[in-house]
């Protein structure tokens, strides 16, 4: 049988993982920095959390979640994204009693979606995310914000945006739902099914709408900025004044409305601008969601956070000529000629991986060329040749292979001659 990788799914080779992991390599080193700590949650979890939490009407529970029924009858969902779960965990292991508050955590690993592969975008898909549980102090937003721009930073990236918006509290949303119903009733049955049904169970969906989205009444569609209350509007105004003070750049979008129910108060994203990249601009988005931990039966938790695409984030850096060139180079490569070399060659591997040096050694019985040749394509730094003479003096030949001095060292003084 031709057997073939999912649709919507993709290898990550060889010649690429390694690009992966430096990108989560600074992606933890930055979290490192800030003091946020590695979370690591099931990659399924009950369907209802999934429900409750990103929303009924989302395209992502109606149309995009990978849901089965497992043998004890139960409803589990591959998990869409990685807030819910994290917040699951907050309550379920009472994290709201740590004494340090917030709770800054931080996750990496494969989330699922069942929706059209393009550029960028696959069903099962990889996110970097982080979420500071606990406090409702804008400072908080802007550091979260704050963080997600030094990853990007510090990968290379130099053509990106921030966009901001505020969704506002709970009265600031009921005050705008009802002047979107008002809005759009009245021709509502020009608009798409799905608009139809969340007109009633939730408008502001509709302004998310990708097949309605140049009707003429989207343009007109009330603001959710006018409709801010004071509180919503201070709190809006710190988050802004705290990102100008750690001089982070930012466009405000009052139509910026995320794609998931429990966001409120401040919400964001952080788009490519680079010409090559691609119709689908955004690399990150995030935002509040003061009134999850309540929702899934914990007490007040006020959270900010965000998810960022490691796909995505590579395509940006090849659309800016800035993806990673410096591939991990090898310390040393051996060369064994017979039998007797090759358990000289051997031994001496296992000493050079002990001390942490980068090693490798021929496994295919190969002529003395065709080793120096794999060596080179592994860009070795140096070369160890080991044959008969060598084993009978205990000695081996160590070449360097930037400058091409070729020399002869005792077994004993061959770490010593490496390590300078």
């Amino acid at each position: 049988m031709n057997f073939k990788v999912p649709r919507g799914t993709q290898d990550i080779l060889p010649d690429v993982s390694w690009k992966w992991q430096r990108v989560e390599k600074i992606a933890r080193s930055i979290c490192d920095v800030y003091n946020y700590k590695e979370i690591r949650t099931p990659i399924f979890e009950q369907t209802e959390l999934f429900q409750r939490t990103v929303g009924d009407t989302t395209d992502i529970v109606q149309k995009e979640m990978y849901t089965f029924t497992d043998r004890g009858d139960r409803s589990m969902t591959l998990r869409p994204e990685g807030t819910a779960p994290v917040v699951r965990s907050f309550v379920e292991h009472k994290m709201f009693g740590y004494a340090d508050q917030p709770v800054k955590l931080y996750y990496t690993g494969p989330m699922f979606r069942y929706e059209r592969q393009q550029a960028g975008r696959y069903r099962q898909f990889v996110q970097f995310g982080v979420e500071s549980i606990g406090s409702a102090d804008p400072a908080i937003d802007a550091e979260v914000i704050e963080l997600a721009m030094n990853i990007y930073k510090k990968t290379g990236l130099s053509d990106i945006k921030l966009v901001l918006n505020s969704l506002g509290d709970k009265e600031s949303r009921d005050a705008h739902r009802e002047a979107l119903i008002a809005h759009f009733s009245p021709r509502i049955e020009e608009f798409c099914s799905d608009c139809q049904n969340r007109l009633e169970k939730n408008p502001l969906r509709i302004l998310d709408c990708k097949v309605d989205r140049e009707h003429p009444l989207m343009t007109t569609a009330p603001s959710l900025a006018d409709y801010l209350n004071e509180e919503s509007s201070a709190y809006f105004e710190k988050v802004k004044n705290y990102l100008n003070i750690a001089g982070i750049e930012y466009e405000y979008d009052p139509n910026l409305v995320r794609g998931l129910d429990y966001y409120n108060h401040t919400a964001f994203e952080i788009m490519s601008t680079s010409k090559g990249f691609g119709a689908i601009t955004t690399l990150c988005g995030g935002g509040r969601y003061n009134g999850l931990a309540e929702e899934i039966g914990g007490p007040p938790a006020p959270g900010i956070g965000f998810a960022l695409s490691i796909e995505r984030l590579l395509l940006a850096l090849e659309a800016e000529g800035k993806s990673f060139t410096d591939e991990p180079s090898l310390d040393v490569y051996l060369v064994t000629l017979g039998d007797a070399a090759r358990e000289k060659g051997f031994e001496i591997l296992s000493k050079l991986r002990d001390n942490g040096l980068r090693s490798e050694m021929d496994y295919m019985d190969r002529k003395m060329k065709a080793q120096m040749k794999s060596a080179d394509r592994l860009q070795a730094n140096h070369v160890i040749v080991i044959g008969e003479d060598e084993v009978n003096e205990n000695v081996v030949q160590l070449k360097n292979m930037a400058d091409g001095e070729q020399k002869k060292v005792a077994v004993d003084e061959l770490m010593g001659e490496l390590k300078k």
